[in-house]
């Protein structure tokens, strides 16, 4: 595998980053939008079309009289990049085109891998994807994996892991990656990717400028991304609200509920299959979701206070019927938003358990075209 360098000047990123947050446009309209002179603005267009990362679609006018306007719009076919992470049990793999659409996910049922078996796992399903989806000959734009833990530096090359992954705990994840990999590959939380995901997939850049996404994986995390930026935080920690709960109690997380689960006699090992292991086990579920958002409640009044989101998602490898539930009793109408404003709906990912995955994927794409990332 080769990596494919982008190097964009900040003009182009800053008609990238219209054409991915505003949809198709016309080279008038961008011209002054972008308040650059016509010429100037077909100068950038031209070389982006040369580089295959901008298409012309076909005009809304083309019947009409006069010349007909031409919409740009950032073109799929300009590379791909593949994203991966852990859950309980779930190995979840993502293939992901320059424009961000979805080419492929994927799940596979795997124990608690050391990085060096999550890797051979990985570099497996990423040479099954490149000959399944005909992608030989194509821009290869990256690797990103979601990792379940906190950043220990800004440059992440080390991570507090959960210790329900041994051996991924403070070693050189990004180092270990990359040699067995043969490539760079970039890391990000698990929940500042899968916010990253919310941002592009779920349509949270054309709505809102700040979003916030909660986690519910091994633990409980957020991602917060304010006018495209993900906030990282002095030494990457941003979003580790899972320190918020007394460690030696349950806190609201997938590991949790399977915790409770396993201590009521279900046979149920990892998020694969939930919803066939658990029959019999609905009052348990219901007993926890209640818990669940006591315990979520003061966080995301804490999101509200301290970043006025847009938008507030919910995301989890738990079935999005469940979430849904979680989401209305957050719902219930005790969080206080300010007078001036509407409320926010906290609504439920539709990415599910590939949201970390997909995000991850993202992570080269988003760092090509964003003005600020790290």
């Amino acid at each position: 595998m080769k990596i494919a360098q982008l190097n964009l000047n900040s003009e182009e990123k800053r008609l990238l980053w219209h054409l991915r947050t505003q949809g198709p446009t016309p080279r008038t309209e961008l011209s002054t939008v972008l308040q650059v002179s016509n010429s100037a603005l077909t100068k950038l267009a031209r070389n982006l079309l040369n580089i295959g990362l901008l298409e012309e679609l076909d005009s809304p006018d083309a019947q009409g009289r006069g010349r007909p306007t031409v919409p740009l719009a950032i073109s799929a076919v300009g590379g791909f990049a593949v994203g991966a992470t852990v859950h309980k049990g779930v190995l979840e793999v993502a293939l992901v085109d320059y424009a961000g659409g979805i080419i492929s996910k994927t799940s596979e049922e795997i124990g608690a891998p050391s990085p060096a078996e999550f890797a051979r796992h990985l570099e497996d399903r990423i040479a099954d994807l490149f000959v399944k989806h005909r992608l030989m000959g194509m821009r290869f734009l990256g690797i990103g994996v979601g990792i379940p833990g906190a950043a220990l530096s800004r440059d992440g090359d080390r991570w507090h892991v959960v210790q329900e992954l041994p051996g991924w705990r403070n070693v050189p994840l990004r180092q270990i990656f990359d040699e067995a990999l043969g490539v760079t590959v970039l890391l990000e939380n698990d929940a500042g990717a899968a916010a990253l995901a919310e941002y592009y997939l779920g349509g949270s850049m054309r709505r809102t400028s700040t979003v916030v996404v909660f986690l519910l994986g091994y633990g409980i995390g957020a991602g917060v991304i304010e006018d495209g930026r993900l906030i990282k935080g002095e030494f990457g920690g941003s979003g580790e609200i899972g320190m918020l709960y007394p460690g030696n109690q349950p806190r609201p997380s997938t590991m949790d509920l399977l915790a409770m689960l396993q201590g009521a006699g279900c046979d149920i090992t990892s998020v694969a299959h939930f919803e066939e292991a658990t029959v019999g086990y609905e009052d348990l579920i219901e007993r926890w979701l209640v818990r669940a958002s006591d315990q979520i409640e003061p966080v995301v009044q804490s999101a509200i206070a301290w970043f006025d989101p847009g938008e507030i998602i919910i995301s989890s490898p738990l079935p999005e019927a469940l979430m849904a539930r979680l989401a209305t009793k957050l719902s219930r109408g005790r969080l206080d938003w300010a007078a001036q404003r509407q409320p926010s709906e906290i609504r439920v990912s539709k990415l599910g358990g590939s949201s970390t995955a997909l995000g991850a994927a993202l992570l080269r794409i988003h760092a090509s075209t964003a003005m600020s990332y790290r």
